[in-house]
């Protein structure tokens, strides 16, 4: 996650640069270096193993809540899809010649549902819930899939936890500047 945070600073030092800063950064003469704190701002990104996961813990009944109020426009009332994608469902489908793509089939590690929902939605209004609102819909939507009980308290080291069905068909890819698992389905 070294280049992230490199690709972060670099963000945060243009988008700086309009600010009317002091100091000029090499070699274009505008801007000035982001401190540690506009950063950080920037620096959100969530492990597959859960690293940086944030304080704060959701339950799958208050995550039915916002999942209603914030997510059902798009993903449907259920998770079956709307003008957004389905994201329930789809066990067993990837192997075939119509695979079904959804958080229960498809997703390799959950942190990274909380990455994701965290940085993109609602659509509308990205970054706008509070980590206790996607600690929320995340087991909600991971109940949804039958990967959670609808009891569960879902926090950083249960997230962190859980073995998402797909994880096994996902391998590193061996490419020095890669990072990411790549499916070894036809994904």
């Amino acid at each position: 996650m070294r280049w992230h945070r490199m690709i972060m600073a670099s963000v945060a030092a243009i988008v700086l640069a309009g600010a009317g800063a002091a100091r000029a950064q090499s070699p274009y003469g505008i801007g000035r270096p982001a401190s540690s704190a506009e950063i950080a701002g920037w620096s959100i990104d969530i492990g597959r193993d859960g690293s940086n996961l944030p304080s704060g813990s959701g339950t799958v009944s208050h995550g039915r809540e916002v999942y209603e109020q914030q997510c059902a426009s798009c993903h449907g009332a259920n998770g079956e899809g709307a003008v957004g994608d389905r994201l329930v469902g789809g066990q067993g489908t990837l192997a075939t010649a119509n695979p079904v793509r959804t958080v229960g089939s498809y997703w390799p590690y959950a942190p990274t549902l909380f990455d994701y929902i965290r940085r993109a939605m609602p659509q509308n209004a990205p970054q706008s819930l509070s980590n206790a609102d996607v600690y929320a819909v995340s087991a909600y939507v991971l109940n949804l899939n039958g990967l959670l009980p609808a009891d569960t308290t879902l926090d950083a080291k249960t997230l962190a936890e859980i073995r998402m069905p797909n994880r096994g068909m996902f391998v590193d890819d061996p490419r020095p500047d890669v990072h990411k698992p790549v499916c070894t389905m036809r994904c």
